[in-house]
Formats: C-alpha cells, sequence, structure tokens
C-alpha cells in the first residue's frame, strides 16, 4: 500500500503543471551530501520524537496485558476510537508546519503567529468536541467494536471507564501534535524531541505504572498516566512556541532560512 502511494504521488509531481516546473526529479541521482546532512540534522528528532509517542502506546498495551485480558481488549476499544479522531490534528499539525515555514520565510512575523496559533486553536476545538461525544456517549461508541452480548459484559465498562480519560486526553493529544507541528516550521525539532521522551517515557509511563499497580487504578491507572504525560509535552511546547521570540526561535530561523542553513535547536 505504501509503495503504490510513493508511485501515486511521484506521478502526481511529474504530471501536475503546479509542482512539474520544480523539476523536483531533476538529476536525483546526483546526491547533494550537504543538504542531505543538514535535513537529517533537522528530521532525525523529528523522527524520534514520533517513535517516542508511538512505543509508549505500544508500551501501555503491554501493561494492560499484566492485568488481564479484558483490559487489553478495553484498551484496543478506546484506542481506536481516540486514535481515529487523532487524525484530524495530526493532519492539522503538519499543516501548520508548512504553513509556518512558509511565512518564515517570507519573513512574515505575523503569518508565522497567525499559522501557529490558528491551527492550534482549530484542532483544540475540534478535540473538544469529540472529548464532549466521548462523555456523553461512551457506551453507544464502544457498542460499534462489541456485538455479540456476550462481550457486552466487564469489557464494556472497562472501556467506557478508558473512554472517559480519553476524552480529557483528546484535547492534550491535539495540542501537543499541533505545537510540535508549529516549532518544526521554525525548523525547532531538537528540544521538542527532549521534552517527547521525558514526558512521555518518564511521567507518562511513570505515572501510568504507579496509578496501575501500586496505585490500584489498573487500567484506568494506565490511562490516565497517559493523559498526563500527553498534558506535560503539549504545554511544555506551547510555552517555548509562546517564547519563540525571546528564545531567539524566530530571529534565528528567519537568518537561516535565507541562508540555507538549518539552525539547530
Amino acid at each position: 500500500m505504501w509503495t503504490l502511494l510513493a508511485i501515486g504521488l511521484g506521478l502526481v509531481l511529474l504530471r501536475d503543471r503546479q509542482f512539474r516546473r520544480f523539476h523536483l526529479f531533476g538529476r536525483f541521482w546526483r546526491a547533494d551530501w550537504g543538504r542531505l546532512g543538514r535535513l537529517l540534522l533537522l528530521g532525525l528528532p523529528i523522527g524520534l520524537a514520533m517513535g517516542f509517542e508511538g512505543a509508549v502506546f505500544s508500551a501501555a498495551a503491554y501493561l494492560m496485558g499484566l492485568i488481564d485480558t479484558d483490559s487489553v481488549a478495553a484498551h484496543a476499544i478506546a484506542l481506536q476510537i481516540a486514535a481515529l479522531t487523532f487524525m484530524v490534528p495530526l493532519g492539522l499539525g503538519q499543516a501548520a508546519t508548512v504553513r509556518v515555514g512558509r511565512a518564515l520565510g517570507a519573513g512574515d512575523l505575523q503569518g508565522i503567529t497567525r499559522a501557529g496559533w490558528t491551527a492550534l486553536v482549530t484542532g483544540v476545538g475540534f478535540m473538544s468536541l469529540t472529548a464532549l461525544a466521548m462523555w456523553l456517549f461512551p457506551t453507544q461508541l464502544v457498542g460499534l467494536f462489541l456485538e455479540a452480548d456476550a462481550e457486552r459484559g466487564r469489557v464494556m465498562g472497562l472501556a467506557v471507564s478508558f473512554l472517559a480519560v480519553a476524552a480529557a486526553f483528546q484535547i492534550v493529544d491535539g495540542a501537543q501534535v499541533i505545537a510540535a507541528g508549529m516549532l518544526r516550521g521554525l525548523h525547532d525539532t531538537r528540544i521538542p524531541m527532549m521534552f517527547a521522551l521525558f514526558g512521555y517515557w518518564v511521567v507518562g509511563i511513570g505515572a501510568g505504572v504507579w496509578l496501575a499497580f501500586p496505585g490500584g487504578l489498573q487500567g484506568v491507572g494506565i490511562w490516565i498516566g497517559l493523559a498526563v504525560g500527553l498534558a506535560l509535552v503539549a504545554v511544555l511546547l506551547i510555552v517555548r512556541w509562546s517564547m519563540r521570540q525571546r528564545l531567539g526561535l524566530v530571529s534565528s530561523a528567519v537568518v537561516a532560512s535565507r541562508s540555507g542553513a538549518v539552525p539547530l535547536h
């Protein structure tokens, strides 16, 4: 599937007039090692941060397995619902990266501000609505995944309890992925990666394990830990974005964008 998608996108770049004029595949066999190196320094922290986030949810599933099979099943249902709505802020975060980056290249400080905050407000607003739906209709949403009456027992109750936490989790999850995209538009990737590592794996998993086992909350404790970790990362990223001029992220990035260099923050 991914190969077909890559081929399809390549054909669009070759055939569409908007992209064909850029000759994106011109002399592709000649590597520009300097530029590739700068892209690696910029992109590697992004990949690691995304890996930290994805892996923490895998770790949560393993922790659920230490409780019982019903908890694993309920966790999978709640996570599937949350992942579906997460696609919207994920896309907005990518759009924010592009729009902030375009404004950066143009030296438009007001455009940078407008692009970032617009994406964040839109995404958090959408996730707030989905959180409300999870609070109001948890049984109906979970019921979409449970067909037989025999399944509508403990799994249903657990999934509904997880979904109650996931509703709050939705809002901070959307905020952190969009805020990360906003900072990527400023070429700021290294410090956000450290935020992700600390927030997900120290605070998130640490709080989840403590609440689930010594605290006796079991699966709900793991979900609360995830929500706390995501909330911390969201706050750190938004504070960093708010302080972008004081930290020199905008000024150094504008100079670097005009010179072709990649600032490392």
